[in-house]
């Protein structure tokens, strides 16, 4: 884990931040820092709003009140697949590669051998099965190798093996210094955090302090 000073500085804060659909308040001054080296969990309840969380922390959505800092690149992992059924894998990973301004794909294809879907760069999503669709949605957010990962429910469709790759994955990028939030709703998930988040009546309680 990385040490005291400016590495532990947030990589995410979120301050008081509050969302509303039209008259139903989501998230009512919810707060949460992530620091270098961090694993973060969130839980709750369904519409409990841990999507809108996420999506206001990237900057897709816009909080009604509220700030979100972040530092260092970002990687997003919706629980809906950004894929395009007119590209194969392969043009997925070029296409990401210039919106990335990477010069190889080598990254892409070490968590291809990583993730276990190797040989499907010339298949188009529609070709795929469903855990490999978000096997891909996985890797796109996470070929640039960014210092921020949010991650919403991003092993949805893994068989075992692969879940338990995706957790190997997760830890070593902790351990690298990346920091890393994940919405998820399997409770035997939850010791990998190094702290979890309950998301409730909008606002985010941790029972422990973020390692």
């Amino acid at each position: 884990m990385p040490g005291e000073g400016t590495e532990r500085q947030p990589r995410l804060r979120i301050r008081g931040v509050w969302k509303a659909y039209g008259r139903r308040h989501v998230l009512r001054g919810a707060d949460l820092d992530v620091p270098a080296g961090a694993l973060v969990g969130v839980v709750g309840e369904n519409g409990s709003g841990k999507s809108t969380l996420l999506r206001i922390a990237v900057g897709e959505l816009t909080p009604d009140t509220g700030t979100v800092a972040r530092a260092g690149a970002v990687g997003y992992c919706p629980q809906r697949a950004v894929l395009n059924d007119s590209f194969t894998v392969l043009q997925h990973l070029r296409l990401f590669q210039v919106a990335y301004r990477l010069p190889t794909l080598a990254r892409a294809h070490e968590l291809i051998n990583l993730l276990a879907f190797a040989g499907c760069e010339r298949l188009r999503p529609g070709e795929l099965s469903g855990g490999t669709r978000q096997k891909l949605n996985l890797l796109l957010a996470l070929m640039h190798d960014p210092q921020l990962l949010v991650l919403d429910e991003p092993y949805q469709g893994f068989d075992w093996d692969t879940h338990q790759r995706f957790w190997a994955l997760a830890a070593g990028l902790r351990d690298a210094g990346r920091s890393i939030v994940v919405v998820s709703h399997l409770l035997h998930d939850l010791h990998h955090f190094d702290a979890v988040g309950h998301l409730r009546e909008g606002r985010l309680s941790f029972e422990e302090p973020i390692r």
